[in-house]
């Protein structure tokens, strides 16, 4: 496994922390109630990870997530990402959440049926459950069947969900799903 690093940033939500290896992000940890909960939290997924400051690539993916966290149009899809820990399933499921654009929605099920397991929405949920890089991988977008906000892990479980979900400008989210802007048949 190779070297971790780790850094805080503020947004507009909080405190967040990203995590790296050279191959790419590694986690992203959205806020705890403090800036120092925050830093435990992280320290307790990634142990061993260093606190230190971060290369360009990785100020360029902390800026961009700041922007989108307040309510600009940006794209997290090319931002590198290193799934080594990460099983198969839920690195496929990951990668066609990254293709969700800010201010849309899916469903568990919608996933499950674009992998062609259409029987896995369970699993879809519980992939996104354990999605070690929220935001950047916007398990957020990703509703139950009826559009209702379903769980969501981070401090402030569904309440944080929505919270971002609307600085993204998503509308209708009871109304269901507003994924549209991918093809059916995507990864």
């Amino acid at each position: 496994m190779s070297v971790r690093s780790f850094a805080l940033f503020d947004t507009r939500i909080g405190t967040c922390g990203l995590t790296w290896s050279a191959a790419g992000i590694v986690g992203l940890q959205l806020p705890e109630a403090t800036a120092a909960g925050t830093r435990a939290r992280l320290c307790r997924r990634w142990p061993g990870a260093r606190e230190t400051s971060p290369p360009a690539n990785i100020k360029d993916a902390i800026a961009r997530v700041q922007r989108l966290l307040k309510g600009e149009a940006v794209g997290l899809g090319d931002i590198p990402l290193d799934f080594e820990a990460v099983p198969e399933f839920h690195r496929r499921v990951y990668e066609l959440a990254r293709t969700i654009p800010a201010g849309h929605t899916t469903t568990y099920g919608e996933i499950a049926r674009r992998l062609d397991a259409p029987h896995e929405s369970r699993e879809v949920g519980q992939a996104l459950g354990r999605n070690p890089i929220a935001i950047i991988v916007p398990c957020h977008r990703v509703l139950g069947a009826d559009g209702k906000m379903g769980g969501f892990s981070a401090a402030g479980g569904v309440a944080t969900k929505r919270r971002i979900l609307e600085i993204e400008g998503a509308t209708a989210l009871d109304a269901g799903p507003l994924f549209e802007a991918i093809s059916p048949r995507n990864g």
